[in-house]
């Protein structure tokens, strides 16, 4: 022992004795575990006397702290590690054993203390052990007589099953006798007699089990007999009729004679129905509005009666038809098909009868709701039978629709000559002395406004029909042949090649029409008017109506922006021509009746001008205050200095005066029909009927060309003396004072009345002209 203590307090004793080889060794872990933390870690720390590896551990505390909390397994588990760790201590032990020989004789007596512990603890698990194995046979002998008695409980239910079951068999034909009583519950008695019968046929072997057989099929076929008396009751409503005849199936009646009876009842129903639709409707053989009352209610009243009365109950009984019938034999062939095709044909027929009454516009919101409503119940029934009627249904929305359109479009030709008497009223109206009424500027703005106002009011209306919570508006034909072809063409661009029509009617022959002539300042403003619409309201109307009718890539064609343009310029033209043709046939007629009944032989030297060239004048004045007010000023030629003080005579204004003034003498007169001649083949040609252009002075200059014809052919006609020529040689001077600032041209007046001129002097008997300073002056007078 000394030397043993020798070695320890010796080279490994002291840590400064190990210098270079090893020196001091760390105790390991178990050991480190045993011996506890450092004394600053171990005060930090709450005792815990269950913990094996802490400094208050005890033995006692942790074997029943482990017998009450871990299984058999867990303490087999835990006994073997406890083991390993003993091992493993035994070894570090002896390791450590000259390392720290004293520290280590002190706790010998611990692990001594330890091992009986966990001997005893062993021999605590065996008996655990044992315990739990008695157990285990005991729960195995338990579970045996628990199967053993739950079988037993089985064949007793069994057995109480069976004897309830044999005690309802019994009481059955009482039941089916209370249930199946006249104003009972027969369905009851049918789910009673469907469960016992199977059971009844299997043991009708026997007396017994037969008498109760035959007393039940006595009594479901005397239920069978009371409902054919009640199948053939007209008061039947669609449920009932189902109800019935389902329990006719049930009760093995032949399928074939309940169909027939079905749908012979059903068809009686749905006539009815019809039938009280069709009382409301005039006879179809009613001619004439005249002779039509209108309808008892609105289209909705009408569409709602007839979809939840008519259309309802055919869903119904269609619905029902499928469920009772559907794979039966003898049931199919078509004759659900054939059935409801027959009764929604003559449904359309009646809803196109209604729908033929609506003559006037009304409300076309509830048209479309009726309409959608119509539609929806009539998809519903298609869902049910898909060939009942879709084309058929499609097309009358569709005609519905399109003529609901036409009527609008009638209804804006209407609109419009309404429109079109008010401006002739307006314009026919006394004016009192002081009080001026409407311009044409203001009356065309009116109409203007008011045609395209109510076209677009149309438009929102037609609208409606493919708003998107309306049914029948993803159908193809609202899509595509609706939008071009009913609201594009067949109203918008119908409905302005008709104003278009219309308004050119009053300058093609209004007379051949038996229809009194037309003011000319309503040719004027008919003719701004369609002017407008071919610069900017037919391509704005046709915008619009492809921004709320968007046509289809696909679609069929439709008529292009600028051959409408091009038909609105053409009608403006016509009334623009007419116009002029108009407004200078009148002052031609003056000018026409004041050469004819004058005596141009015997007339007297003029002293003045005559009324009707100052009455000429003032008009072609009112006429170019008339025109100005719709039309722009448009392009003159140049004038000359000396336009309203030009010399007029009787010879071409090229011959006068320097030239032939010497060669003239009253004794020596001049050839004047040579020298008219010599004019004309250095005179531009005037034509006189040529298209005018929309501007003022070609409206004048096309009103004077035709006044001035006239007078020349009309004097043309006459033969004069010296005074007659003096006459029209005044007149012609006075004209040319004031008529060449109307005209686009001069030379177009000067031309015209040179040749008046010439004509007077080459019809004249003695062809001597008044001095031009006479002229001036008598002209200045007048």
């Amino acid at each position: 022992m000394a030397e043993v203590a020798a070695a320890g307090s010796g080279a490994g004793g002291s840590p400064e004795a190990g210098g270079g080889g090893g020196g001091w060794r760390r105790p390991h872990g178990p050991l480190q575990r045993y011996y506890g933390p450092p004394a600053a870690e171990a005060t930090e720390a709450a005792p815990d006397p269950a913990d094996i590896n802490g400094p208050h551990f005890d033995p006692e505390v942790f074997l029943t702290k482990v017998r009450s909390e871990c299984p058999l397994g867990q303490l087999l588990a835990r006994e073997a590690a406890l083991g390993r760790e003993i091992r493993a201590l035994d070894s570090d032990m002896q390791t450590l054993l000259y390392e720290n020989y004293n520290k280590f004789i002190s706790a010998t007596d611990t692990i001594r203390k330890m091992k009986v512990d966990f001997r005893r603890m062993e021999a605590e698990m065996d008996d655990l052990a044992a315990n739990m194995a008695a157990i285990s046979t005991s729960s195995a002998r338990v579970s045996a007589a628990l199967q053993d008695r739950h079988r037993r409980g089985a064949q007793l239910a069994g057995v109480q099953a069976l004897l309830r079951k044999l005690q309802s068999l019994v009481e059955v034909p009482g039941r089916l006798r209370r249930w199946a009583a006249p104003g009972a519950e027969p369905a009851r008695a049918l789910r009673c007699h469907a469960r016992a019968r199977a059971v009844l046929r299997h043991y009708r072997h026997l007396p017994s089990f037969r008498a109760i057989e035959d007393e039940s099929h006595a009594i479901m076929a005397d239920l069978a007999q009371r409902l054919r008396a009640r199948l053939r009751d007209d008061a039947l409503d669609p449920k009932e009729l189902t109800e019935c005849v389902e329990m006719l199936l049930q009760l093995e009646e032949p399928p074939e004679e309940l169909c027939e009876e079905f749908l012979s009842h059903a068809g009686a129903r749905l006539e009815a129905e019809l039938a009280t639709l069709e009382a409301e409707l005039p006879p179809a053989d009613a001619s004439g509005p005249a002779a039509t009352p209108p309808p008892a209610s609105d289209i909705l009243d009408f569409v709602d009666r007839g979809s939840s009365a008519f259309v309802g109950n055919l869903c119904l009984l269609a619905a029902s038809y499928r469920s009772l019938f559907e794979g039966r034999p003898g049931a199919g062939g078509g004759r659900l098909e054939a059935f409801t095709a027959a009764l929604t044909t003559r449904y359309f027929e009646l809803l196109e009868r209604r729908l033929a009454l609506e003559r006037g516009l009304g409300d076309t919101s509830l048209l479309v709701r009726a309409l959608d409503r119509f539609h929806r119940r009539l998809r519903a029934l298609l869902e049910l039978l898909p060939a009942a009627g879709a084309q058929a249904g499609a097309a009358l929305v569709a005609r519905a629709a399109r003529e609901r359109v036409d009527r609008y479009l009638r209804a804006l030709q209407t609109f419009f000559l309404g429109c079109l008497g008010d401006v002739r009223q307006a314009l026919a109206a006394p004016r009192p002395p002081g009080k001026e009424g409407p311009g044409l500027p203001d009356l065309l703005a009116t109409l203007a406004a008011s045609v395209l106002g109510q076209l677009k009011a149309v438009l929102a209306y037609v609208q409606l029909f493919t708003a998107k919570d309306v049914a029948f508006a993803s159908l193809p034909y609202f899509k595509g042949e609706f939008c071009v072809e009913a609201v594009r063409e067949g109203l918008v661009v119908a409905f302005v090649r008709w104003l278009c029509r219309t308004a050119r009617g009053f300058a093609d022959g209004p007379a051949e029409r038996g229809a009194p002539a037309a003011p000319p300042a309503l040719l004027l403003l008919l003719a701004r008017l369609c002017l407008d619409y071919e610069a900017t309201t037919v391509s704005y109307i046709l915008t619009l109506t492809d921004e709320q009718f968007p046509p289809q890539d696909t679609g069929p064609a439709v008529t292009p922006g600028p051959a409408l343009c091009a038909e609105a310029r053409a009608a403006a033209q016509r009334l623009l021509d007419h116009y002029v043709q108009v407004q200078g046939a009148a002052v031609a007629q003056m000018l026409r009746k004041s050469v004819e009944t004058r005596d141009w032989l015997g007339t007297v030297e003029p002293r003045n001008v005559r009324a009707v060239m100052k009455r000429v004048v003032e008009d072609i004045t009112a006429i170019d205050v008339q025109v100005g007010q719709l039309f722009e000023e448009g392009v003159r030629r140049a004038q000359s200095s000396d336009s309203s003080r030009r010399a007029f005579s009787v010879y071409s204004s090229s011959r006068a005066p320097g030239r032939y003034a010497p060669s003239y003498t009253p004794s020596a007169p001049m050839d004047t029909h040579l020298l008219s001649n010599i004019q004309k083949l250095f005179s531009e040609r005037i034509d006189i009927f040529s298209p005018v252009e929309f501007n003022k002075v070609s409206v004048l200059t096309g009103i004077i060309k035709i006044s001035l014809k006239t007078l020349l052919e009309c004097v043309r006609l006459r033969t004069l003396g010296r005074f007659g020529l003096q006459q029209v040689q005044v007149d012609g001077h006075y004209l040319q004072l004031y008529l060449w600032r109307f005209a686009a041209d001069e030379r177009v007046v000067q031309g015209l009345l040179d040749e008046v001129a010439a004509s007077a002097a080459h019809r004249c008997l003695d062809p001597v002209p008044m001095e031009h300073s006479v002229v001036e002056l008598i002209c200045e007078r007048g």
